[in-house]
């Protein structure tokens, strides 16, 4: 899955914030990183242009393991709505998708969302990741996390919430590494075409 995805090289560093194109302060994200191939990765805050590829990697992605949420043919977005998701989430002040980028290929997204607007639930936000299959085992995954916990904090949030399928040991077992605790299960949390009920765990990390 190979884009036109260059990206002019930069000074390392990560989480900061800027005006946005209407005014106030937004998120954004950018750093480099050596995988344990040797190989660079950029760590970046998704743009409107990246929608096609961002949108092919959603794609692969989700046809490469049981453990999301979704199948590819239930992607309700096509290219150019990912584009304008990405947008929208690059000119947030509490928001953030953050893609990996090796060479040319998008290998994995991650973000945060908000749980919700009202003011008892401000201090909440949601993670969630995928990886391509052909870049797990590099440190991809661990980075992505850590970028979005240090978005997460940096935006005021207190708690960052995910759910994980009990059988992926390893999103568990990275999860756990980085602090996150469970504190419940769904043993019929999702219904897989192939696999009938997974549990979910739910988990979370005080920031």
């Amino acid at each position: 899955m190979q884009m036109n995805l260059s990206f002019r090289r930069k000074e390392p560093f990560s989480f900061f914030k800027q005006e946005g194109r209407e005014g106030g302060i937004i998120l954004q994200y950018h750093k480099q990183i050596r995988l344990k191939n040797n190989m660079e990765c950029c760590l970046r805050s998704g743009r409107e242009e990246d929608g096609q590829a961002v949108f092919q990697n959603f794609n692969l992605t989700h046809s490469q393991t049981d453990y999301l949420l979704t199948y590819p043919d239930e992607n309700c977005f096509d290219a150019v709505q990912e584009g304008e998701f990405l947008r929208k989430k690059a000119d947030s002040n509490n928001e953030i998708e953050i893609i990996a980028v090796v060479g040319n290929t998008v290998a994995g997204t991650a973000g945060i969302e908000a749980v919700g607007t009202k003011s008892k639930v401000r201090h909440r936000a949601e993670f969630g990741i995928s990886v391509d299959k052909e870049f797990w085992g590099l440190g991809i995954g661990t980075a992505l996390m850590d970028a979005c916990i240090e978005c997460a904090g940096n935006a005021g949030y207190e708690q960052l919430e995910l759910n994980v399928v009990a059988g992926n040991t390893r999103a568990v077992s990275m999860y756990e590494k980085a602090g996150f605790v469970e504190y419940g299960r769904n043993p019929k949390g999702f219904k897989s075409r192939t696999a009938g009920f997974q549990e979910l765990i739910y988990m979370r990390l005080e920031l």
